[in-house]
């Protein structure tokens, strides 16, 4: 296997990377995060929790001292963000263009979310932006759900394909703007990320997905940065960097 070809190392593991999942979710919905919810919440024991915020503690990804609650560092914020979101790029392509049931499309992303690369993330995003805003991709998918509904073999499917190939969407044009001229208070899901490299995978990371809601929180007065809350995180932006994201107001 050629160095091209291989997986971007995780910088942790996949266990360690489930128990940030697990400390970010507590703390989302219980606003604290304990040894023994955590243990709770994982079904083991709390000593291996507790041998685990250790090695997070040592790593610089959580705040943790015996017998008080624990906290995400900003790197460990931005560890868990990212398995998030790959999370959720896997979990809306299984179940909202596949069609998989809720709870097999969420428990088969939590199996691959932390094998990706970069690459390959980056080429799931394409796939969901062509599909969720270009005719062509919503013509593609209509038509696939169409011969699963009915669960049809490759004949069938090739007649239900050449009785709407006339077919056209006729949805009409959404509003798009940039993100980067939003106001204050304004809500937007995303369209599209029109940015390449580095920076294209730093909005990936931060949760820039198709569909995705945003909101502008507030706004530099010299109009650079802009500050943006995104799936639970509040994240600033360069006024550059929020003008290559194409966004639908809501």
């Amino acid at each position: 296997m050629t160095q091209a070809n291989q997986l971007e190392p995780n910088l942790i593991s996949e266990s360690l990377e489930d128990y940030l999942e697990t400390i970010y979710h507590l703390v989302r919905d219980k606003k604290v995060a304990r040894v023994k919810d955590i243990a709770k919440a994982r079904d083991v024991s709390m000593a291996s929790v507790s041998t685990a915020m250790r090695r997070l503690a040592d790593l610089n990804l959580i705040h943790y001292t015996q017998r008080e609650f624990i906290e995400l560092t900003p790197e460990g914020e931005e560890a868990v963000r990212k398995v998030i979101v790959r999370h959720e790029i896997l979990r809306q392509f299984l179940q909202d263009f596949l069609g998989i049931d809720a709870a097999i499309a969420d428990t088969d992303a939590c199996q691959i979310e932390h094998h990706l690369s970069d690459s390959t993330v980056d080429r799931f995003v394409r796939l969901l932006e062509f599909l969720a805003n270009c005719p062509d991709g919503k013509k593609a998918l209509e038509l696939f759900r169409s011969c699963q509904e009915v669960n049809a073999d490759l004949e069938s499917c090739r007649q239900i394909c050449e009785g709407r190939m006339r077919w056209r969407w006729r949805g009409g044009e959404a509003e798009l703007t940039t993100l980067g001229d939003l106001t204050p208070g304004r809500h937007a899901r995303v369209a599209k990320i029109n940015a390449r490299g580095a920076l294209r995978q730093r909005l990936i990371d931060m949760g820039m997905l198709p569909l995705t809601e945003v909101e502008v929180e507030r706004v530099a007065p010299s109009g650079d940065p802009i500050w943006i809350r995104i799936r639970g995180f509040n994240l600033s932006l360069r006024k550059e960097e929020a003008q290559g994201i194409v966004v639908t107001p809501i």
